[in-house]
């Protein structure tokens, strides 16, 4: 931890804005590198001769502008310039493509927008319907049954045979993860998950002020024997992606699965699993919950598969009292879930336009990835078989990950570095997450790509490294 004072002196406004102002010209300035862990709230406040309110304020101002971050546990460090405060909005295609987004993880648009079109015919179907004024109501905060059943079909899907009364219906696959670390933990707890996770469970963990504790990983997910040493830690939570994990696009084979199951069970382990891509897996594994009915809690969404806008993703909880329980915990996230996208994807669900959009994803996701081989050759992260949104590109050993995606983005091209997803004081790997979907048209995905290529061929520039 540095022994960082700040000069308050000439500075005028607010006490708390003082402080926020002058760390932000100590990080310009070059006296507090990227990576340096800051002092305690209360430390700096008895240093500087302020309330430790005062300095919580600045802190949270100074995160605020994307000058620091911190996580449970670990504490408040200043952020490397290129890494984002939060889930950034993603970079609109422009008619020059003066910056192609490849950083988030958005669903890859199959031309003719399949789901648009969809939802028109949906929104005329659902004016003629006896029950439009219903959907201006109140709703159940768990969903009404005729959605709680969509939700329980959906699952059908994905594997999961589940009985209506155990589905939440939520506003997306965030939300349902927060209904669910809600109703599993309590403030300090700590939950495990993979040691490169999805970042909205680090933004979701700060907010509900848990600790997260990263399990080690090889190309198949997570380590059976670093999962039972994790057990040890005291967690009673593990949060996975077996299918095609964000960021790494592993798939966890069944067998994998069954030595996870075991050592969750043996350690009285509750997971929750969410599967945000795995429809677009021709051939899936069973669900970790098919192996644990007892202490299972499955997320299955539908932004990455039928329409992000939307907003609907489903949570099943095991058989038990715990469905009251998730039910006020969804009341006190989000009221409920708007009754009319839920009705659309309900109707989709059941007639059968979900499962065509699913087939037109997935072979859209097919084709841009065939276009990723053929523009990166031999850069080509190790392929496997499976069509995926997004690629793990583990860079050579010349390059940093904020380095390379500093230099990606001055070439016209946005990436998302390792230190996004690495979870606690584990150093993150020289890698960037490379999304295929976010660019409307293949075109400008091929272009994106192209640039990419040049970044890695043309190594990196000089003092590119150093922040």
């Amino acid at each position: 931890m540095t022994i960082w004072t700040p000069n308050l002196r000439g500075r005028e406004g607010p006490l708390y804005r003082i402080l926020a102002d002058a760390l932000g010209a100590d990080i310009e300035e070059g006296r507090l590198a990227a990576g340096t862990r800051l002092p305690t709230h209360r430390e700096l406040a008895e240093k500087v001769g302020v309330t430790v309110g005062t300095v919580t304020r600045a802190y949270a101002e100074a995160e605020r502008r994307g000058l620091i971050g911190g996580e449970v546990g670990r504490g408040t460090f200043v952020r490397h310039r290129d890494a984002p405060r939060q889930l950034p909005p993603p970079a609109q295609d422009s008619g020059d493509d003066s910056l192609v987004d490849l950083g988030l993880n958005w669903p890859a648009t199959p031309p003719g927008d399949p789901a648009g079109s969809a939802l028109k015919k949906s929104l005329d179907a659902v004016q003629r319907s006896p029950r439009l004024a219903e959907l201006l109501d109140y709703q159940p905060p768990a969903g009404n049954p005729a959605h709680r059943e969509a939700g329980a079909e959906w699952m059908s899907r994905f594997g999961l045979e589940v009985e209506p009364s155990r589905v939440m219906v939520c506003s997306g696959g965030q939300h349902a993860m927060e209904v669910a670390l809600s109703t599993l933990t309590r403030p300090g707890d700590t939950v495990l998950c993979e040691a490169l996770t999805y970042p909205g469970l680090k933004v979701l963990a700060n907010r509900l002020h848990l600790r997260l504790h990263g399990v080690a990983m090889d190309e198949h997910g997570l380590l059976p024997d670093a999962l039972e040493t994790a057990c040890r830690t005291g967690a009673k939570v593990l949060f996975c992606l077996p299918n095609l994990q964000n960021p790494t696009g592993a798939v966890m084979p069944e067998e994998r699965r069954r030595r996870i199951a075991t050592v969750a069970r043996r350690h009285g382990l509750t997971v929750v699993e969410d599967d945000a891509y795995g429809l677009l897996l021709d051939k899936r594994p069973p669900p970790l919950c098919t192996l644990l009915p007892e202490s299972g809690w499955f997320i299955a969404g539908v932004s990455k598969l039928l329409a992000p806008g939307l907003r609907i993703g489903y949570l099943a909880a095991p058989a038990g009292p715990s469905t009251e329980r998730l039910a006020e915990e969804a009341a006190l996230a989000a009221r409920m879930t708007p009754a009319l996208t839920a009705d659309i994807t309900a109707r989709w669900v059941r007639d059968g336009t979900a499962d065509e959009l699913v087939v037109r994803r997935r072979r859209e996701a097919h084709e841009r990835l065939e276009l990723a081989k053929d523009v990166l050759g031999d850069l080509m992260p190790r392929p496997g078989k499976a069509t995926t949104y997004h690629l793990w590109l583990k860079l050579p050993s010349t390059w940093r990950a904020e380095a390379f995606t500093s230099q990606a983005r001055r070439r016209g091209v946005l990436v998302m570095p390792a230190e996004l997803f690495t979870v606690g004081p584990a150093t993150a790997p020289a890698a960037v997450r490379v999304c295929l979907g976010t660019p409307r048209t293949r075109a400008s995905l091929e272009k994106g790509l192209h640039r990419l290529r040049e970044t890695l061929e043309g190594g990196p520039e000089p003092l590119a490294s150093i922040v």
